[in-house]
């Protein structure tokens, strides 16, 4: 790489990388709605409709971060201190009940096959471990 290119993942924050997990998560979870919805209608099962609804209850807390991560873009530096805290505080809220929508996408794997929902189960686990112990706050102790 020469001098003057510049390198994206420097310059992307934390709060940029969390977007993108969420929009795809979104995503995830329209497509899930769509397509599982429509077989629903035509072939209904208990686990699927539990799953569907799951995934419908964190739709609202999807947008609801999109809605204060936008809010707080477009007023940099004109929140006061406790207002931005509150904001991070409910931003971090949705992200965790957005999370809670991998439940139902893996209750849907595992209706299609036990197998693969177990897979899916315990590597979703292992992965939102992993992810919040990498983005969480490193500190270090000064001797």
């Amino acid at each position: 790489m020469s001098e003057g290119s510049v390198n994206v993942e420097s310059r992307t924050s934390p709060q940029d990388k969390r977007w993108t997990i969420m929009a795809a998560l979104l995503g995830t979870n329209t497509a899930f709605m769509l397509f599982q919805g429509i077989e629903q209608e035509t072939n209904p099962t208990f686990i699927r409709e539990i799953a569907l609804a799951i995934i419908a209850a964190t739709l609202p807390f999807q947008g609801i971060y999109f809605l204060i991560y936008t809010f707080l873009l477009e007023h940099d530096g004109e929140l006061s201190p406790e207002r931005i805290d509150r904001l991070k505080m409910a931003s971090a809220i949705c992200q965790v009940i957005t999370y809670m929508s991998l439940i139902g996408v893996g209750m849907m794997w595992f209706n299609i096959s036990r197998y693969v929902g177990v897979a899916f189960f315990i590597s979703t686990a292992l992965a939102i471990i992993l992810i919040r112990s990498v983005i969480s706050p490193v500190t270090v102790d000064e001797a």
